[in-house]
């Protein structure tokens, strides 16, 4: 979610340059976190991640009881090899699923603000954490929107 974040200020900045020379230019903003704790699928996507994170969780704890009742060396030394590698290709898929999610979101509330952005007859919209002073708060027209 901070990557989330980071592209969305880095689109602003590059859309306040843009629009720089425009001499009554509106601009829309939306606060990106209330956005997303009031969208369904952001919900939803959480609860998808945090539910592998568990299952990654389950698997560490069901191998520890595994390595506790091996008896040589040899076989300890095996077995850490290879849960090591299943490990790491499972926290891989994780990580994997997490971006994803994050970029699915992003583009549907993008897709959204635009629709927004348009109907409103806005130039551009930023993040609410790029905005110090005036623009249109059009976050709740967002969230009706992707309900």
């Amino acid at each position: 979610m901070k990557n989330l974040k980071l592209m969305a200020l880095l689109m602003a900045a590059g859309m306040i340059l843009g629009i720089g020379s425009g001499a009554n230019a509106e601009v829309g903003y939306i606060d990106y976190q209330r956005v997303l704790e009031n969208y369904p699928a952001a919900q939803q996507a959480v609860k998808d991640i945090d539910a592998k994170g568990l299952e990654l969780q389950q698997f560490m704890l069901e191998k520890e009881r595994q390595y506790k009742n091996l008896s040589t060396p040899l076989q300890k030394q095996n077995f850490e090899t290879q849960t090591a590698n299943e490990l790491k290709s499972r926290q891989e898929a994780l990580a994997k699923l997490q971006r994803d999610k994050e970029t699915q979101i992003l583009n549907q509330v993008q897709a959204v603000a635009k629709s927004v952005m348009v109907s409103q007859k806005l130039d551009a919209v930023l993040s609410d954490q790029v905005v110090f002073v005036g623009g249109v708060d059009i976050t709740n027209q967002v969230i009706q929107q992707l309900k």
